[in-house]
């Protein structure tokens, strides 16, 4: 596994200690698991919305053609 430093206020440290202990895990868990999430969405966010703009006019595509 790599390792990576960022630099971030502290205000934006205090931030994701307290959101990280409300949830019961680590600040790296936490960003971890941020970043992991970060790489998969957009992906999958993409694809259901190229999915439903290719469902929702596949008529209007079937005329155009």
């Amino acid at each position: 596994m790599a390792a990576r430093t960022i630099n971030i206020t502290e205000q934006q440290l205090q931030k994701l200690q307290s959101l990280a202990q409300k949830l019961g895990m680590s600040t790296e868990e936490l960003l971890s698991a941020s970043v992991e999430d970060l790489l998969n969405y957009p992906k999958s966010e993409f694809n259901q919305a190229a999915s439903y703009v290719l469902r929702k006019n596949a008529e209007l595509y079937q005329r155009l053609a």
